[in-house]
């Protein structure tokens, strides 16, 4: 876009920000070579921009508040996820971060989210630095000059990572902050440069407003379709597979992170692009995410190769969350427009790394929707400090962090989907067989991609099935291109007597959590639990 043919500029003075020094809708190249300039990124051997993100290299889920008023009061699931924060206190920190944005050098874009045109929410982004407009340019969707000329937007995003809060004054827990006020449609966030914090707080926004207003489920998941335009949907924790597994040569991508599921029987994409994990990444294993990074892509906190410019993906010296941002369009076998139809595939990645659940499982609509509400991955000992063995993490729905209201309530409304489309429901373990970490081996990539395009070819309707003896999912005993021996994870432990045991442990784990969830899950949900 031609940033010297945009004839419009946005008036700030109206939202509290005054004499500022605006540079309106500027393209990737200029936000680009703007990061140079101003000495706040390099450019990697590929291209792509390389920037670090500061103090914060993730999310901070402590500090993501909602503003609990006449709207959010009692639709909200308040907790340590979805933290309240006074409207008062909301008001007096806008106000100060206004001022402190004032007289500044400020880059604002207009976009948008939802692909699907009945549900398009217009959204206003003020920014610090060009390389948070330049993740902002590519994760939402991009407007024509048209459409610039004629926008109005519906929700406010400031993002000022220098503007530090006062906890003792200003109520938050420390000095970073990200708030959601329904009432003012504002998203303001504070003290922290990780990018991510902007995407998850329109998407924590959209599962609000999509399911009160429009009835519209909102997914944390991956989509894409099929030549038989028939869409599969992969919901998955970080480190599951779902970007990896979704990006897919033989079927086109709809998105990679975040959807909607509507009445009409359509999933469409929320975004205009992708946020990709890269530790580790290679071009044989992900060579759509490899060949994306280029001119326009935005990389965060990775490291070069000593005296070069390019990147080691292996070092993971500033974080283990080194990612890359980048336009849809990088990726070559997309689905124009971002919408798909008919979803009859429904995947639930986990990885885990006790080596218990199986590689592919089918589940019935109860287990769905329990899996679903438990969100159920493991973390693998060495990611963190103090892990020294596998440990699980539940995240309900697949997203907890970015989910206002209670998980039964998406949960609900994925099995009524589920039963109208006559959708089938697998359980995908992308972690460890014969053994849990440290003494087994991660499936195999190849395994992996061969079960699932046998459950999308319709190649597992028909073959035998046996229920796990703890989680009475249906394992298959064949599949196509798979070992059978693979299948039946109690098969690949040597040790039969310690496989049992450790997966009754396991579904203990999962019962424990699910107890927070019991008063208002339905019996249907009930029924899908692990028996002990």
């Amino acid at each position: 876009m031609n940033n010297n043919a945009i004839k419009y500029r946005p008036n700030l003075d109206e939202i509290g920000i005054v004499n500022a020094k605006i540079h309106y809708q500027l393209s990737a190249d200029e936000l680009h070579q703007r990061t140079l300039d101003y000495y706040q990124g390099t450019e990697s051997a590929s291209g792509a921009l390389v920037i670090n993100t500061g103090v914060f290299s993730g999310r901070s889920p402590k500090d993501r508040f909602i503003v609990k008023d006449a709207i959010t009061e009692n639709e909200v699931w308040w907790g340590e996820i979805n933290i309240p924060f006074e409207s008062d206190a909301f008001d007096a920190l806008y106000d100060k971060l206004t001022a402190y944005l004032s007289n500044k050098e400020l880059f604002v874009r207009d976009g948008y989210v939802c692909a699907d045109p009945h549900y398009r929410l217009n959204v206003r982004v003020i920014t610090e630095t060009p390389w948070a407009n330049l993740f902002c340019h590519n994760m939402f969707l991009r407007l024509s000059k048209a459409e610039l000329e004629h926008f109005e937007s519906d929700w406010t995003l400031i993002c000022a990572p220098s503007f530090v809060a006062n906890p003792a004054t200003d109520k938050t827990r420390q000095g970073n902050f990200s708030i959601l006020n329904f009432s003012r449609k504002m998203i303001i966030i504070g003290g922290t440069g990780y990018t991510g914090e902007m995407k998850k707080g329109v998407f924590s926004a959209l599962n609000f407003i999509l399911p009160v207003n429009e009835k519209i489920l909102s997914m944390h998941c991956s989509a894409n379709v099929g030549v038989n335009s028939e869409t599969a949907i992969f919901f998955g924790l970080s480190g599951t597979g779902k970007t990896t597994l979704s990006a897919d040569p033989k079927r086109k991508l709809i998105g990679d992170d975040e959807h909607g599921w509507t009445k009409e029987n359509t999933v469409f994409n929320f975004e205009g692009g992708c946020y990709a994990k890269v530790v580790n990444l290679s071009e044989e294993n992900e060579p759509d995410i490899y060949r994306a990074i280029r001119k326009g892509a935005l990389l965060e906190n990775v490291v070069f190769k000593l005296g070069t410019n390019e990147v080691d993906y292996s070092d993971i010296s500033i974080t283990p969350n080194t990612r890359v941002s980048y336009p849809i369009e990088h990726i070559d076998n997309i689905q124009l427009g971002s919408i798909g139809s008919n979803p009859k595939n429904i995947f639930f990645l986990t990885a885990d790394s006790f080596g218990i659940l199986p590689p592919i499982a089918r589940l019935t609509p109860g287990q769905a929707a329990y899996h679903f509400i438990s969100g159920y991955t493991a973390k693998i000992a060495g990611t963190e400090a103090g892990i020294t063995e596998p440990q699980p993490n539940f995240s309900a729905c697949f997203g907890a962090p970015f989910m206002p209201l209670h998980p039964t309530r998406y949960a609900e409304m994925l099995s009524q989907k589920i039963k109208e489309d006559d959708a089938t429901v697998w359980l995908i373990n992308t972690g460890w067989t014969g053994g849990a970490y440290g003494t087994g081996n991660r499936m195999k990539l190849k395994y992996t991609r061969a079960m699932i395009d046998a459950a999308l070819n319709g190649e597992l309707n028909e073959v035998e099935y046996v229920n796990h003896e703890v989680f009475g999912i249906a394992i298959p005993q064949s599949c196509p291109n798979v070992p059978n021996e693979i299948l039946n994870p109690r098969a690949t432990w040597k040790d039969k007597d310690l496989y049992d045991l450790k997966a009754i442990e396991l579904a203990q784990k999962f019962q424990n959590n699910f107890t927070q969830f019991m008063e208002f899950a339905n019996d249907e949900i009930l029924t899908g639990a692990p028996k002990v």
